[in-house]
């Protein structure tokens, strides 16, 4: 059994640690979820992607050490000649300063680790294998936690000096909400599920009335996760429409301002909360960037990510195959 046939995929999440282990057609073979720690810091998420990874091989019916490598997407500021991660606030509040991922990942699993930006390939597994695969440039919108971006242009990603995509912390308000980076006016604010918990917490604290935070404990929940917002809309909850129209109106702006600017030919919607709402959600995003396109008698395509759940761990196998 040759050991270069198998690579590993880590997509690090706010909510979700997701795994798979892909063989060399990148089909997968194993996989593993795990709920992202929060009580540990750095440490405990360390373990738990060491853990997953581990049960995605064995799911996959091989050793950690018959791996070729293993890639791990994960947000924050990624130096993968370093092999490090910092500043990844919404994994866990205190991973501020370089966290020496490659190095930890590695001796525990016994191969090789590749670091990329989460939704960079996230981005880059849906135009390999999912609803990108017709474009030649596109932005994935992982609309999740927070909100980030992965920008393809004539088929590759586009990294700029490094931080390119960053489509979250775009200002879509002058003076607006507080994001949870410390700036204002991000779509972050507005459409980030962190951010959306916390202004659904201040209006209960205010006096106002939801479901939400009762349908969180009933599912087990200690926070607003995609499938508490989903439920909370099927019980047509006020606080929870009114604050994702309110995320509509953020991504509609924020987006659109992207295709003005690179004209590009689709939009990908991602992440827990964009796959989970759907195409529907997806084809209310379009219609709320049409009043923003400078151009809009040809607005982009907008489908959501095909690959779902996986699409991110996808995209971290294939930082293994690009190296």
């Amino acid at each position: 059994m040759s050991t270069s046939r198998y690579r590993a995929g880590a997509d690090l999440g706010g909510t979700k640690i997701q795994t798979v282990v892909v063989d060399s057609n990148d089909h997968v073979l194993g996989q593993a979820r795990v709920p992202t720690p929060k009580g540990d810091g750095p440490p405990g998420v360390m373990a738990a992607i060491i853990g997953a990874v581990r049960s995605a091989a064995e799911d996959a019916s091989i050793e950690p050490a018959a791996l070729s490598g293993i890639g791990l997407g994960s947000p924050g500021a990624v130096d993968d000649d370093n092999g490090t991660v910092s500043r990844a606030f919404n994994v866990v509040s205190d991973w501020t300063d370089d966290v020496p991922v490659a190095k930890q990942l590695g001796e525990a699993l016994g191969a090789p680790v590749h670091l990329g930006n989460d939704v960079r390939v996230g981005t880059a597994a849906e135009m390999a294998f999912g609803a990108g695969q017709p474009y030649s440039s596109l932005i994935g919108v992982f609309w999740g936690t927070g909100v980030g971006g992965g920008v393809v242009l004539d088929k590759k990603i586009w990294t700029g000096r490094g931080a390119a995509g960053e489509i979250g912390h775009t200002v879509v308000r002058m003076g607006g909400a507080r994001c949870t980076c410390g700036r204002k006016g991000c779509l972050e604010a507005y459409a980030g599920r962190m951010a959306m918990e916390l202004e659904a917490r201040r209006r209960v604290k205010d006096g106002q009335r939801t479901r939400l935070f009762d349908l969180m404990e009933r599912q087990g929940r200690d926070r607003l996760t995609s499938g508490v917002w989903d439920r909370a809309l099927e019980h047509h909850d006020r606080m929870a429409e009114e604050l994702i129209d309110r995320a509509l109106d953020a991504l509609g702006a924020g987006i659109a301002s992207v295709i003005n600017l690179l004209d590009l030919e689709a939009v990908v919607i991602g992440g827990g909360l964009g796959t989970r709402l759907g195409q529907p959600y997806a084809d209310r995003i379009a219609e709320r960037m049409l009043p923003h396109l400078f151009v809009p008698e040809r607005p982009p395509a907008v489908h959501v990510a095909m690959l779902g759940d996986l699409g991110g761990a996808i995209g971290a196998a294939l930082l293994v195959k690009e190296t």
